[in-house]
């Protein structure tokens, strides 16, 4: 267990410590078009872009250099909204909605279920039928026979 912990944890030290424009381009969105950077073609996304591969050139963090763009255009500059703050609800809102959805699924499936359970199975107890119908479908199977 602790060995499968290890292995996940050195390529994401590995990646805070010596990021790749390609992985910091698509984590970051362009302010003007607000697409991520390695789908723009703006003209402030390039410039963003040229920035991102000086920093690492100079040896900057990933997260020093994603801290320069927040400082810059906000956190709406981030692809992934982080997880604090007001920005959590961007996390907790679709979870909730999806809890409520199963809630309520679960409900009506009870509620029909229920509605169900009146019905009697085949081959059941059922009503007694018409004295007459009954006479008659008892004819017509005397004559099959």
């Amino acid at each position: 267990m602790a060995l499968l912990a290890l292995a996940f944890a050195a390529p994401a030290a590995g990646s805070e410590l010596r990021p790749t424009p390609a992985e910091l381009e698509s984590e970051l969105v362009c302010p003007v078009c607000e697409t991520t950077l390695d789908t723009s073609d703006a003209p402030v996304a390039r410039r963003m872009k040229a920035r991102i591969r000086e920093q690492i050139a100079a040896g900057a963090t990933k997260s020093e250099i994603k801290s320069e763009f927040v400082d810059q255009f906000g956190t709406a500059v981030l692809a992934v909204p982080p997880r604090k703050g007001f920005d959590l609800v961007a996390w907790i809102l679709p979870l909730a909605g999806l809890g409520v959805g199963v809630v309520a699924v679960g409900a009506l499936v009870w509620r029909w279920s229920r509605v169900r359970g009146d019905v009697p199975p085949a081959g059941g107890a059922r009503e007694p039928l018409d004295p007459v119908l009954e006479q008659r479908l008892d004819d017509e199977l005397e004559r099959y026979e």
